[in-house]
């Protein structure tokens, strides 16, 4: 095979294709002109072009995951932890839920058909007791397609009984703008494909107190898009006397979806896929979650591109993380921003900082208040049982994540991480039943309702202390 350009083979190489392809029209124009230095752009066009149609054509062929199991395990033993670091670190035929870190922790793994006999063999070794939660992950992934609304789907068809592609969701935001005049449209710029990060201000009051939404940063968790524009639809038209009270009295910034090329990524590439698509090396993507200035690359981050929790090349190195930072070091003070809604999934948890250090924050007593205050609302809503507490005491370390940074390096004081259904041992983790987004979506809403009125009752809001 004839050997790309070398500007074709760096990480900007598919921007450097979309540029040179744009400019085939003056190359070929003038096919008489044979100058060698026409003849060398002519030659970068042609393998640029090769490249976007193998990155086109991997896109016809996603990723499968026939017979892939789903194991829970608890892990009792030093050993048994020291056994699955190690798994983890040398095989890719392992996807761990989290990291193996301590005796006493459950840990869900899924398990490439190939590995069946060796984690049998390893479980039987080392008296790991566990249970298979699922014998054929691909089966999930199949029939979640049928719940799918199609490419092009008009946003007044827009609805949360299916999962909704990218460009159906910022055409929805669009004209919602436009039907809405206290609706605002924003456009940050752009993730590594050129991809714009689309969101909304909806505000009836300049003085009021800004709570900020931040969706899908995990590209596969569909769930969180889908549960925040169910909650933005229910702030533009709910009568309910609480859900109106949350439009009088709080300006809302919502952005669905925070991490656009690894969400087209998931119904087009690979279901699973959790970063975003920026290559580095051979590998590519970076857990956004894990990008920002808040203890960056500590405790439940990796160095190493290959893996789900890659924190980058530094703090903030992704377009995309840079784009919040800055709208939020933009905004924060003038917006008045002292809420921030981090929405993921699955385990059914509310947390707040710290996620990198047992430390707690100095108002640990009023977050464990409104937490609480979420997590009973959701179990009125619809049964689910939530837990709440701090990050790293409820599910395990992060560092570099967003509610940390907003916490600590931007002081807003309310700040909370949801991970949604299912609970943690989900057998649909990720591929969440198109059915459980309307409930779902309530339980959030739900959840804000109550801890808004919580943090309004202990003065966070210009010190009032009146209830919602």
């Amino acid at each position: 095979m004839k050997r790309m350009p070398a500007s074709c083979q760096t990480q900007q190489s598919l921007r450097s294709c979309h540029s040179v392809r744009n400019e085939i029209h003056s190359h070929v124009s003038k096919s008489s002109d044979r100058s060698p230095t026409r003849m060398v752009a002519c030659g970068q066009v042609l393998a640029c072009w090769t490249l976007l149609a193998l990155f086109a054509g991997a896109n016809a062929d996603p990723a499968r995951y026939d017979h892939f199991r789903l194991y829970r395990l608890l892990i009792e033993t030093p050993a048994q932890v020291e056994m699955l670091q190690q798994l983890e670190k040398q095989s890719d035929s392992y996807a761990f839920m989290g990291h193996a870190r301590q005796p006493n922790q459950n840990l869900t793994i899924m398990v490439a058909p190939h590995k069946i006999a060796e984690i049998t063999e390893l479980l039987q070794r080392y008296e790991l007791q566990g249970s298979i939660l699922l014998y054929n992950m691909q089966e999930l992934i199949d029939r979640e397609k049928a719940t799918i609304k199609p490419k092009g789907t008009r946003p007044e068809e827009f609805g949360w009984q299916f999962y909704h592609h990218l460009d159906t969701i910022n055409e929805w935001l669009r004209w919602q703008a436009g039907r809405h005049p206290e609706l605002q449209l924003l456009e940050l710029g752009a993730s590594y494909e050129n991809r714009s990060l689309y969101g909304v201000k909806l505000g009836t009051n300049p003085a009021n107190s800004g709570v900020f939404v931040e969706c899908g940063i995990h590209a596969r968790e569909w769930i969180s898009p889908a549960s925040c524009t169910f909650v933005l639809n229910e702030l533009l038209t709910s009568d309910r006397p609480d859900v109106r009270r949350l439009v009088d009295r709080f300006n809302w910034i919502i952005f669905p979806v925070v991490n656009p090329d690894g969400y087209r990524y998931t119904f087009e590439g690979d279901r699973l896929w959790r970063k975003n698509t920026q290559p580095y090396g051979v590998c590519r993507g970076v857990d956004l979650n894990r990008n920002f200035a808040s203890d960056w690359n500590g405790p439940g981050a990796s160095s190493d591109p290959c893996r789900y929790d890659f924190a980058g090349g530094s703090a903030a190195s992704e377009p995309e993380t840079r784009a919040l930072v800055e709208f939020l070091e933009r905004h924060v003070a003038q917006w008045s921003i002292r809420t921030y809604f981090s929405v993921h999934s699955f385990s059914q948890l509310v947390m707040f900082p710290y996620g990198y250090k047992m430390d707690r924050v100095p108002n640990y007593d009023d977050l464990v208040a409104i937490g609480r205050k979420g997590v009973d609302a959701i179990q009125r809503a619809h049964g689910a049982r939530y837990v709440s507490g701090a990050m790293i005491e409820t599910i395990y370390p992060s560092s570099g994540d967003s509610v940390d940074w907003v916490y600590s390096a931007l002081g807003v004081p309310v700040a909370y991480t949801f991970e949604l259904r299912g609970p943690p041992d989900s057998t649909n983790m990720f591929v969440l039943p198109a059915e459980e987004i309307i409930p779902t979506a309530e339980e959030l809403l739900a959840a804000f309702v109550a801890m808004l009125g919580e943090a309004t009752r202990l003065g966070y809001y210009d010190g009032e202390r009146q209830e919602l």
